[in-house]
């Protein structure tokens, strides 16, 4: 069958790409492998690699390539991994069938306020389109390439107070009205930065970074963390603000647009009811975070509270919880990954677990370094969440993205398109380390207590 030259031309693009992303995983697994301390249980391993570890790598490889067929792919891959788990390695909590329902019971938590947050806010990215405020948009940005820079520059402000998701997604909706529907795969990667750089010096804008902060790492000790991502910021949106302009210009304003205040309400009540819920469990109450999904459930009652004024538009379910579902058991297959620790800290390591990151969950990654100490956690707040932007299912934000624009669901045009996030994580993460050098910065209660020095009274000269 003959194929026309563009279309062959693409297609071998695409295969080069994905050959790359394989390339990043693998060097990424090796760099973690090197650190493997199995528990509980010695378990098989090849050229020195845990089956876990080729097990988990070989269901990446099929998300990878098999970009059609995503979620059974991940599925398969959580089934064989636990299967494998039960008869032959056992769990850190236990072995056999026990050993997997008391890991399931430490890691529901994080998974239901994951599945709580994904598609509450997916209802959340749709009440704000049909609100029409993005249509009034091309009124106050520029009509040109930079208004699609300015629009990923929202994202990022918008991330730095709200959930990465949020931002992700209500930065989908916009583009989806402002470029009518047409948004470059490109242009998509760079959203998904946008939200993640955002959240990377906020400890209110990234569940990594809420994590630093329960743990006793300062506010302030991560907030050097924008020195990277505002960085990485230009030096992707640019060039990715340049491929939407190519791709489908931003659409002039058109009046007459009416705002449905109602539903710009509803959108506001969900994302303070996210944001309070956030402070009051994880700063006021640290200590009963992991124990309920306190997040995601009170997003999920804010959007029941708000139906009989506005009906949701349910129709965005099924595809965002394919897609959770997907996420979901990438992250249940991480989370049954034998790391026991990460290599020593510095700014090399930090920056492998930027790359670590684009293919393993970013969130036991973030406990493990805080169990071990010693990073320089505004560096590493930045590399483990922009770092996930380099793949598609790389963040949570990047899944929810794919999830409103499922062609975004394909390795190797992520990567090929997207190429401006990687340049942008590199060079973002070395002008941090020129600017500011490796900062390590201990936890409160880590820091070494200096006794005070006995209070010497002057001896009374005897009459």
């Amino acid at each position: 069958m003959n194929i026309p030259d563009g279309r062959h031309r693409g297609c071998a693009r695409s295969r080069l790409a994905a050959a790359a992303t394989l390339f990043v995983a693998s060097l990424s697994f090796s760099e973690v492998a090197m650190a493997v301390s199995p528990a509980p249980a010695e378990g098989p391993a090849l050229f020195g690699i845990p089956v876990d570890f080729i097990l988990f790598a070989l269901t990446l490889l099929g998300v990878a390539l098999l970009h059609a067929h995503t979620l059974w792919v991940a599925l398969t891959g959580l089934v064989v991994i636990a299967g494998y788990k039960i008869l032959f390695t056992g769990f850190a909590h236990g072995a056999g069938a026990a050993g997997f329902v008391s890991h399931m019971g430490h890691e529901w938590v994080i998974l239901t306020n994951l599945l709580c947050l994904l598609l509450g806010f997916a209802l959340l990215s749709k009440y704000f389109e049909d609100s029409k405020v993005p249509a009034i948009l091309p009124k106050y940005l520029p009509g040109d390439w930079k208004g699609a820079f300015v629009l990923l520059v929202m994202v990022c402000v918008l991330s730095s107070f709200l959930d990465n998701i949020a931002a992700a997604l209500i930065g989908g909706a916009m583009a989806h009205t402002v470029f009518r529907g047409k948004v470059h795969i490109g242009y998509l990667a760079a959203i998904v930065a946008a939200s993640n750089a955002g959240g990377a010096g906020s400890v209110v804008g990234d569940t990594t970074t809420t994590m630093m902060w329960i743990s006793g790492v300062s506010p302030i000790s991560v907030l050097h963390a924008y020195v990277a991502a505002l960085v990485a910021v230009v030096v992707c949106g640019i060039p990715a603000a340049l491929q939407q302009h190519k791709y489908s210009p931003i659409m002039k304003y058109e009046p007459g647009a009416q705002i449905d205040w109602a539903r710009v309400g509803i959108v506001v009540f969900i994302l303070v009811t996210a944001i309070v819920a956030n402070v009051y469990v994880n700063v006021l109450h640290g200590d009963i975070a992991d124990s309920f999904p306190f997040i995601g459930v009170a997003v999920v009652l804010a959007v029941l509270v708000a139906v009989p004024l506005r009906k949701p538009d349910w129709s965005v379910l099924p595809e965002a919880t394919k897609g959770t579902i997907f996420l979901l058991s990438l992250v249940t297959c991480a989370s049954m990954m034998p790391v026991e620790k990460l290599p020593p800290a510095s700014w090399q390591s930090a920056m492998t677990l930027g790359f670590v990151s684009a293919v393993f969950d970013n969130i036991p990654l973030t406990a493990l370094a805080l169990k071990q100490g010693g990073f320089d956690w505004g560096m590493l707040a930045y590399t483990v969440g922009f770092g996930g932007s380099m793949i598609w299912f790389g963040s949570s934000a990047g899944v929810a993205i794919s999830n409103m624009y499922p062609e975004a669901k394909n390795a190797g045009r992520w990567l090929y398109h997207g190429w401006h996030v990687t340049v942008a994580y590199v060079i973002g993460f070395f002008v941090l380390l020129a600017v500011l050098g490796w900062q390590p910065t201990p936890k409160r209660g880590d820091l070494p207590i200096t006794p005070k020095a006995p209070i010497s009274v002057p001896a009374v000269p005897a009459r």
